[in-house]
């Protein structure tokens, strides 16, 4: 079986303010989002991803992030087995946090 690569970036790599065009994509749960997310995400929670996959754009590159980065890993592996080009926010909102960048 081959392994998959999971694209990943730090958040030192994402431009702030965010580019025009990039969709950003919360797999937290409900209570997570609440609780402050990334302005302008699309929330779709980790299982709910593989039913509303749709609901991602496959044209351009999409940014995915959890609490810590472990489940928005999974959904990148999913979405690029869809032929999109997703990547793993490193460190999550946590690292969005503590980077200073701005939660709503």
């Amino acid at each position: 079986m081959d392994e998959i690569t999971i694209p990943t970036v730090e958040v030192s790599g994402v431009p702030d303010p965010l580019p025009t065009g990039l969709v950003v994509v919360d797999v937290r749960e409900d209570d997570e989002w609440a609780a402050g997310h990334i302005e302008g995400a699309l929330h779709i929670p980790l299982g709910q991803l593989a039913v509303r996959a749709d609901e991602v754009p496959a044209d351009g590159q999409v940014l995915v992030y959890c609490h810590a980065g472990g489940r928005s890993a999974r959904a990148v592996g999913f979405l690029q087995q869809r032929g999109v080009d997703a990547v793993n926010l490193a460190g999550g909102v946590i690292a969005w946090h503590q980077a200073g960048r701005r939660l709503i």
